[in-house]
């Protein structure tokens, strides 16, 4: 059976495939996360989930012919704009006033290779928050320090737990990986 390699530094996915009791390597490389303003934000996702595969692959620590890659990024989309992560406590309170009242979608791409094949696809998830005052934005960004997740916050953290109003779509999409997907394509493509 080939060794199975998650691409990715992110906590959240490593604890995801954890939970579907895979058994994998994490290997993280510094990708280009640049991007085309003018691209959709899909493909925006998508391109960047590749890029990780190429970082990690110009690693050449990876032998393809035993081994499975996968790779994923996480954005969000508020009103056709795309939300990164906030570079510092003022930016994330001003994401979380924009995001407060509002349905915003969070777009997972997810990119698996091998020496055969690649496949590359996404999810959307729309989640919408209720008012947050002030108090409570405050209290979130100062607590928990979102600066590393894109919109500025976890949905399974404290914001999720008071502040989500509805989501349509995966839960596990907004926090960084559409488990359920991934395990149906690893199993009816990968292995």
């Amino acid at each position: 059976m080939k060794k199975l390699i998650l691409a990715s530094g992110s906590p959240r996915r490593k604890m995801l495939m954890e939970w579907a009791e895979f058994s994998f390597d994490v290997l993280v490389s510094d990708a280009d996360e640049s991007f085309d303003p003018e691209e959709s934000p899909t493909n925006i996702a998508m391109s960047i989930a590749e890029k990780k595969i190429l970082a990690v692959l110009d690693l050449k620590q990876v032998d393809l012919s035993n081994s499975i890659i996968v790779a994923a990024d996480t954005i969000v989309v508020l009103e056709g704009e795309i939300i990164g992560k906030p570079v510092d406590r003022a930016d994330a309170l001003g994401i979380l006033k924009r995001l407060s009242g509002k349905k915003h979608q969070v777009i997972t791409a997810v990119c698996v290779q091998d020496d055969q094949k690649k496949l590359v696809f996404h999810d959307t998830t729309h989640v919408r928050f209720h008012a947050l005052s002030e108090e409570q934005i405050i209290h979130y960004v100062d607590k928990y320090q979102p600066y590393d997740k894109a919109g500025a916050y976890a949905i399974q953290e404290w914001i999720g737990v008071i502040g989500i109003q509805s989501i349509e779509g995966d839960f596990y999409n907004v926090m960084g990986l559409p488990v359920s997907r991934l395990v149906h394509t690893l199993k009816e493509s990968f292995l």
